[in-house]
């Protein structure tokens, strides 16, 4: 991976220009066709497969009267008068009939309608008027409910002294808006950044390409709305979690690109090493919270998958741009982003290389400076135990108030005072009850009944005797006598425990409906549905913690090749979600400190609140992980000390931990003053677990973990190992191929160039080191006897068998560097594959035509294994013509055979050639034909 970004980093850096432009184009043209598709929010929470919405689709098709989306309309008398007295009963009834006549009102209901009950104050001071309409709440156009708010002022202006609101379904579709306080984070962020890069260019840089991210984020989801449904929560989440991880991957490479550029290194160079490096690392963070965040699938919940789609397209964008449009915008910077003082003296970084050297990290041999973090660090790891014992103990207390969260999706009691829905919430709740505010429908298929009203009057008497139940307004059949509703009041409200014991109270009585009165009944309706949901949420929690705790021992172990630090990591994951839930609970369940964070109403939070604040959480958890322990482990592999490795580890990687952490806190808590119910919460959550996580997990118990454990933590039994593939998010592979890019000779035209290779037999045992070269028109056999490892080697040589290394998680050094056609192995081996050209004789095949394929595709080295089974006089006369094309040809090509003995060639091979010899002691032999 390092090898490939490396590569595009110093691509974006050379076509900067054209980077650029094709950023913008793709924000103008993706703009313009999310304007001309783009649809309108839905907060309509449907939930496939579940009876509440298995039997609302039912009632579109056959009770489409009840189906659709509902306001209330609560009249309130005049004090000391009734709303049966005779003049406001008049007005509420010429009311009734405006509002029958709004575009898109199939019907409004009089409270004093025979048909219905319980819509009367006992007190006779209020009066709710039922007004349905005949579309979802996706398709209300603004017009209906600016006219259903005319009528209902007109209706409070016939009642001198009366209060009249209009609320309910129709008026909780929301549409996400953006205020002062969300550009506040924004501005902290710059100010982060300024202080931690000192340039204000350098700042403004992570900021730009941010900010670029979202914005096609938001054209995307904008135009998603055409064509499928999303909800105005997701915008929001994908702005936050665009911003803060948009800033800070782009902080993170922009970071070392600084360092390396105060160590003196030119700038295309460092931009190419810090996207190769830093970006590695924010592939790997970026990856983690895609994966978190389309895990949030595992629910089976539309609109909550497309959540979690949206917000991970979002964290897709930012990766890209980081690497890509950030390492432009370095172009365009050039050597104008380099400190004024370097950092350390340029010398002391300079490698050196010759064909037989091993690369050598040289350090200065003084005092380390005194600086805060070293401190900090030094503080944290002199008594680990006692450390790790204090911020679990910790952590532990704040997440105990989380057995106590409650989950309910969000319902006009949530929105913002004064706005039309929360205030009919209230007038209602204050003169019926709040059950009038999440009425329960249960429907009955009742085609096959001779007495449809009897049996619907019958249910509904059963009904209204069961405890929890306020009244039951209606109980009537559709008008083609096949499909009948009984609406449901409970005494409590929609997110209450005991309105949803009623609904699986009702539906326990489904089999004695059907034995008594011959229909099948389903509860369905906006509250059964938001029940339904949350228990689907709170039934997924578990599988989808499995799966990201499972996502992180495997992913970190794979990054960090140890099993101890994946476990160090998950458990400090645990601990930050843990807290983020306890603290989420005190504040809007609880109401602890609620006027400092504009808390306006208590109770259950959103339903899908823990599922996401796991996933995302997750991501980020590992970002911090990986960011900062990648640090310490490069230190470690380096040097073999492992308590110096994690403080200085710590030293070159908490300020930019830090930084990131505080932007990251800063742009989530900007939602949280002013951000509306579901918005207000998600963002609490997250600025606490990025709290937690960084500062407390991060900062203090995983630099005390790693120094309690020592060498064990980045131990990892072989067995694993050899079955992981590697990151390499320490940038290990790339310094060994940066070493190598002018070896031997900045000139070389060698197309084989290896030193130090050994080659392992079947039987074990082990070559002398093989020194490897061949030049253009050069032809080099390989033989010994079978199981000698001539297989294994041109395997090797062609970039389709890794170069292993014995020991695994210790310091190492290379013993052996070899380079094919100009490229390293194996940091190159993909393109080095793609230069050579491998043919097997032990397999059957046309070899003339097989041959010809080959040269047709042009390659720089062929490589001829088993030559010695090619026995027939057309074979052997194909390979003598490869081999009079490679040596007198006009390409400069070189051939690799392996035979057991390389006198069975000597005939074909025109000119002189060298051959290998295979076996304890290899010798390589210069040999001359005829």
């Amino acid at each position: 991976m390092s090898s490939f970004l490396y590569g595009l980093g110093r691509a974006a850096f050379r076509r900067r220009l054209a980077v650029l432009l094709s950023w913008v184009a793709a924000l103008v043209l993706l703009g313009g066709v999310a304007t001309a598709v783009s649809g309108a929010f839905d907060e309509n929470f449907t939930l496939p497969g579940t009876e509440s919405q298995t039997a609302l689709d039912s009632l579109g098709r056959t009770f489409p009267q009840v189906s659709g989306t509902s306001a209330q309309v609560i009249v309130v008398a005049p004090p000391g008068a009734s709303v049966r007295d005779a003049g406001i009963r008049s007005a509420i009834e010429e009311g009734v009939r405006g509002y029958g006549r709004i575009d898109q009102v199939d019907s409004a209901t009089s409270p004093f309608d025979k048909l219905v009950s319980g819509v009367i104050a006992a007190d006779n001071e209020a009066a709710i008027i039922a007004v349905q309409l005949n579309v979802d709440s996706a398709e209300i156009e603004p017009s209906t409910l600016d006219a259903l708010q005319r009528e209902t002022a007109a209706l409070q202006s016939s009642i001198p002294g009366s209060t009249v609101s209009v609320g309910g379904e129709a008026f909780s579709n929301n549409t996400p808006h953006f205020s002062i306080v969300e550009v506040l984070g924004v501005v902290i962020a710059l100010v982060v950044l300024f202080l931690t890069l000192g340039s204000l260019r350098a700042a403004g840089m992570p900021l730009l390409t941010a900010l670029m991210g979202v914005a096609i984020t938001m054209v995307l989801i904008f135009g998603a709305t055409g064509l499928t449904t999303v909800s105005s929560t997701t915008p929001m989440l994908a702005l936050m979690l665009g911003l803060a991880v948009g800033i800070d991957y782009a902080l993170f490479i922009l970071s070392r690109h600084r360092d390396q550029l105060g160590a003196g290194m030119d700038p295309e160079e460092s931009a190419a090493q810090a996207v190769a490096t830093a970006g590695s690392a924010v592939v790997f963070a970026g990856l983690t919270v895609m994966i978190a965040l389309c895990g949030l699938a595992v629910a089976r919940i539309p609109f909550l998958t497309t959540m979690g789609v949206a917000a991970a397209l979002g964290v897709a964008i930012a990766v890209a741009i980081a690497l890509t449009l950030l390492p432009a915008l370095l172009g365009f910077a050039g050597a104008k982003l380099r400190p004024r003082a370097s950092r350390r003296p340029a010398a002391l970084l300079k490698r050196t290389r010759t064909p037989s050297a091993r690369v050598r990290r040289v350090t200065a041999v003084k005092a380390p400076r005194m600086t805060l973090g070293r401190r900090w660090v030094r503080a944290v790891t002199r008594r680990p135990v006692i450390t790790i014992v204090v911020v679990v103990a910790v952590l532990g207390a704040l997440a105990y108030p989380a057995k106590d969260l409650r989950i309910a999706l969000p319902d006009n009691g949530a929105a913002d005072p004064g706005t039309p829905g929360r205030v009919t919430y209230d007038l209602v709740s204050d003169h019926f009850g709040e059950g009038y505010n999440g009425p329960l429908i249960v429907s009955a298929t009742i085609v096959g009944s001779n007495d449809p009203v009897g049996v619907m009057n019958g249910i509904a008497d059963e009904i209204r005797d069961l405890p929890g139940v306020a009244s039951v307004p209606l109980a009537t059949p559709n008008q083609g006598a096949d499909t009948g509703i009984v609406q449901v009041i409970p005494t409590t409200g929609p997110d209450s425990a005991q309105t949803k014991a009623l609904v699986l109270q009702i539906r326990s009585m489904q089999d004695h409906f059907r034995e008594v009165y011959g229909v099948p009944v389903a509860v369905t309706g906006f509250t059964a549905i938001a029940i339904d949901v949350s228990d689907r949420l709170g039934k997924a929690l578990l599988p989808f913690g499995i799966l990201v705790v499972g996502l992180s021992l495997l992913l970190l172990t794979m990054v960090f090749r140890s099993i101890a630090v994946p476990l160090k990591a998950t458990l400090g994951y645990l601990l930050s979600v843990g807290a983020s839930f306890g603290a989420t609970a005190l504040v809007f369940e609880r109401g602890w400190f609620a006027d400092v964070f504009n808390v306006h109403q208590t109770g259950p939070v959103i339903s899908f609140l823990p599922i996401l604040l796991m996933g995302v959480l997750f991501g980020l958890a590992m970002d911090y992980e990986v960011f900062l322990v990648s640090r310490m482990r490069e230190d470690f592999v380096h040097s073999g000390d492992a308590r110096a490795a994690v403080e200085s580890g710590f030293v070159a990687s908490s300020k930019v931990v830090v930084a990131a952490a505080v932007i990251m806190f800063a742009v989530f808590g900007a939602f949280v003053p002013q951000g509306e119910g579901p918005i207000k919460t998600i963002a609490f959550g997250l600025a606490v677990g990025v709290f937690v996580d960084a500062f407390i997990v991060r900062m203090i118990l995983v630099p005390a973990v790693l120094a309690l454990l020592g060498r064990s933590a980045w131990w990892l039994p072989g067995w694993i190992d050899r079955r992981l593939p590697s990151f390499d998010v320490e940038g290990e592979a790339l310094a060994h191929q940066v070493s190598l890019a002018n070896w031997p000779t900045p000139d070389d035209d060698h197309l084989v160039y290896a030193e130090g290779l050994q080659v392992r037999s079947d039987s074990g045992a082990v070559s002398s080191s093989l020194n490897i070269f061949v030049k253009p028109r050069e032809v080099l056999v390989v033989q010994g006897p079978a199981g000698a490892g001539k297989t294994a080697l041109l395997l090797t040589l062609a970039g389709r068998m890794r170069i292993m290394a014995e020991v695994r998680g210790e310091p190492r050094q290379r013993s052996a560097s070899a380079k094919i056609a100009g490229l390293v192995l194996p940091e190159q081996a993909s393109r080095v594959r793609r230069r050579t050209a491998f043919v097997d004789c032990a397999e059957p095949m046309d070899l003339p035509a097989e041959l010809r394929a080959v040269l047709a595709q042009r390659p720089s080295l062929i490589f001829v294994d088993h030559a010695d089974l090619i026995n027939t006089d057309a074979d052997r006369g194909a390979l003598a013509s490869l081999l009079d094309e490679v040596t007198f040809g006009s390409e400069k090509r070189a051939v690799v055979l392996a035979v057991p003995d390389h006198a069975v060639l000597a005939d074909l091979i025109p000119g002189a050639y060298s051959y290998l010899t295979l076996g304890p002691v290899a010798d390589l032999t210069e040999a001359r034909t005829g």
